[in-house]
């Protein structure tokens, strides 16, 4: 049994300034342990303290009883959320558990996760396969091409909604053409550019006959006073409920709990200079990453696949 940790009411916030009609949460909580121990990430092999655990366990079961009570208090607000944990979250179980009730829930659109697929995949059967979805990130050093395609086969059977990719490291593309080549033509593989690597158009050439938007991820994009939809309709919490534009700008708009960060919706030109991660950028107005994304951005699934 988990040590209880007692937490503000989340379910009461102040009134403030109406909530737009979609709106999208991107949470990070304190979860930062990896069962991988990829070399191009700071998170491999971390491992988690109990105590960052439980606090992590307590701020998740909060957020989702957070989303779960705008049925009644913004009943005119579809939700979709997104958790991007530095770590791996669905080899704990409150991270499986959240995802199984939100997918459930009429308001919530849809409930994703950024995930390496280490875990096991039954319990996706309990969650609503119309709302939930998977980002799944292959690491050819750190699981087998068998083991990983058996994980995304299972998917496929359930009919759950999913996207794979690798990052563009050099040694890995041999392994992403054998994965390519062996998943199911539906499935999207996504390839993110390689953080510090400039690649030349010969290098890029190979990923981008994998993945025809890789283009977006070859190089950042200047951002600065461009309109964005991050700030409006999309948004980052932490595990405290403090709630900023995106997981990039360091200016908190208020908190979730107490209803603060309403007053500071609204469009907003980005502060930053450019952009480099999908998550970020794919909101940006002048990409129009959404039309090519229709239906799918939190999970990286394009309107069209090509294989």
């Amino acid at each position: 049994m988990s040590t209880p940790v007692d937490l503000p009411d989340p379910v009461r916030g102040r009134p403030g300034a109406p909530l737009p009609p979609h709106l999208t949460l991107l949470y990070r909580g304190p979860l930062a342990s990896c069962d991988y121990d990829c070399p191009y990430c700071p998170f491999a092999k971390r491992r988690d303290s109990p105590g960052t655990l439980r606090a992590d366990r307590a701020a998740l079961e909060r957020f989702t009883e957070w989303v779960a009570a705008r049925a009644e208090e913004a009943p005119g607000t579809r939700f979709s959320v997104l958790f991007t944990p530095w770590g791996e979250g669905l080899v704990r179980s409150w991270y499986r558990r959240a995802m199984v009730r939100l997918s459930h829930l009429p308001h919530v659109e849809r409930v994703a996760i950024q995930t390496n697929l280490s875990g096991r995949t039954a319990w996706l059967a309990d969650c609503d396969r119309g709302s939930v979805a998977l980002w799944t990130t292959y690491h050819p050093g750190e699981v087998s091409h068998e083991r990983f395609l058996g994980k995304a086969r299972e998917l496929a059977a359930m009919g759950v909604r999913f996207s794979v990719g690798v990052v563009g490291q050099p040694e890995h593309l041999e392994a992403a053409r054998r994965m390519r080549a062996d998943l199911p033509g539906e499935v999207y593989l996504w390839v993110n550019a390689a953080e510090g690597l400039t690649y030349t158009d010969a290098e890029a050439a190979p990923w981008q006959e994998l993945d025809p938007y890789f283009h977006y991820s070859r190089t950042p994009h200047a951002s600065r006073g461009l309109p964005c939809r991050t700030g409006e309709s999309v948004l980052s919490v932490n595990g405290d409920g403090d709630v900023r534009r995106c997981h990039f700008v360091d200016v908190p708009l208020g908190n979730l709990y107490d209803g603060s960060f309403e007053a500071g919706l609204g469009p907003a030109p980005c502060p930053l200079t450019s952009c480099d991660c999908h998550i970020g950028y794919v909101h940006l107005e002048t990409l129009d990453l959404y039309d090519v994304f229709r239906g799918g951005v939190l999970e990286r699934i394009p309107a069209v696949t090509h294989r």
